[in-house]
């Protein structure tokens, strides 16, 4: 069996950087149409993540650090284009004193019907790279939604699109379906059976409670859903040491995109990318749950087949629990058995 399938992971998740115009612009770069478009301003404070997708619509916009419902947004991103997107003179991704970046993930650029669970869903499906976006109208009940994704999900987040506020529940398959954290916000993880009815997602469905933030009522909800893909992405955890020779997480390549987070206490999604930053020690980070600006702090190292803390206690505290999701911008080995390190 090969190592990987995807000896070129830009095909499906690539970063782009670019600098605000307060006038409308094509982005070009990300080498695909995008269906799930994440951005945040750097440069600035007070701008928030903005987060489009091609299932809920180019105009629709949810804010990862906030709880506010879906809103139209006519001049954020104005187009999926084949190799990136446009955008319009809108702040959240285009003020002409900020600089940008944009994680982009490609679904399938179509949607089908979905009636593997008790919900009838809509999705987009990536099956080689492992990711879906999925929409769905809750019903208040115990209730499965098909995910098209074909394996269990490793990694899961979700959103109610409309109505009252709500937050952002995370599913990740080292807290297992007993467990939630929220995107938004810094909690630690906690204990509830309501969210995903604390049964974990199979090879066709997620399972959803009661909770008002994953099933309540009869709301629209979109949720982006993604399992684990060898040489290309890796859903995990580790136990921080508390040493500036910090701890070392194998993932099987080399990153492009990480995400952390503790789970046994307070902290912060810290995202890190290799297009913002390109050498050693990777310092600049933004926070999911935060309209902060970008923050230079050099404690993660992006090495060939994976990532290393270098920091006592940033992500690294000792004896913390923190879970983390990693893209790859090259697998450490080829589908065909040629280590990428030999090139």
């Amino acid at each position: 069996m090969a190592y990987t399938t995807i000896d070129k992971p830009t095909d499906y998740f690539n970063t782009v950087t670019y600098t605000g115009t307060g006038s409308t612009q094509s982005i070009t770069g990300v080498g695909f149409q995008p269906d799930w478009i994440w951005g945040k301003g750097r440069t600035l404070a007070g701008y928030n993540h903005g987060l489009v997708d091609s299932v809920r619509g180019v105009s629709k916009l949810i804010y990862s650090n906030l709880t506010e419902a879906e809103e139209t947004y006519s001049t954020g991103v104005t187009s999926f284009d084949s190799d990136g997107f446009s955008v319009g003179s809108g702040n959240v991704f285009n003020n002409g004193s900020n600089t940008y970046v944009a994680w982009n993930w490609l679904a399938s650029n179509t949607t089908t019907s979905n009636t593997d669970g008790s919900i009838t869903s809509t999705v987009s499906a990536n099956t080689t790279s492992g990711f879906s976006i999925v929409s769905y109208t809750s019903t208040g009940s115990n209730a499965t939604v098909g995910h098209g994704l074909g394996v269990a999900p490793s990694m899961m987040i979700f959103k109610r699109r409309s109505g009252d506020t709500e937050n952002w529940p995370v599913y990740h398959k080292d807290m297992g379906a007993t467990h939630i954290m929220l995107l938004n916000a810094t909690d630690a993880k906690s204990d509830t059976a309501t969210r995903f009815n604390d049964t974990e997602p199979t090879s066709s469905v997620f399972s959803l409670g009661t909770s008002g933030d994953t099933n309540g009522g009869t709301s629209p909800f979109i949720a982006y859903c993604f399992a684990e893909k060898k040489g290309f992405s890796k859903f995990g955890s580790y136990t921080g040491n508390g040493s500036t020779e910090g701890s070392f997480i194998y993932t099987g390549f080399s990153p492009s995109f990480v995400m952390l987070k503790r789970t046994n206490t307070t902290g912060s999604w810290t995202m890190y990318d290799n297009k913002r930053h390109t050498y050693n020690p990777n310092g600049e980070y933004l926070l999911a749950n935060s309209n902060g600006a970008s923050v230079d702090f050099d404690n993660v190292d992006f090495l060939s087949n994976g990532f290393k803390l270098r920091d006592a206690s940033f992500n690294n505290g000792s004896g913390d629990t923190i879970i983390y999701m990693c893209f790859a911008s090259n697998p450490f080995v080829t589908s065909t058995g040629i280590p990428t390190t030999a090139r």
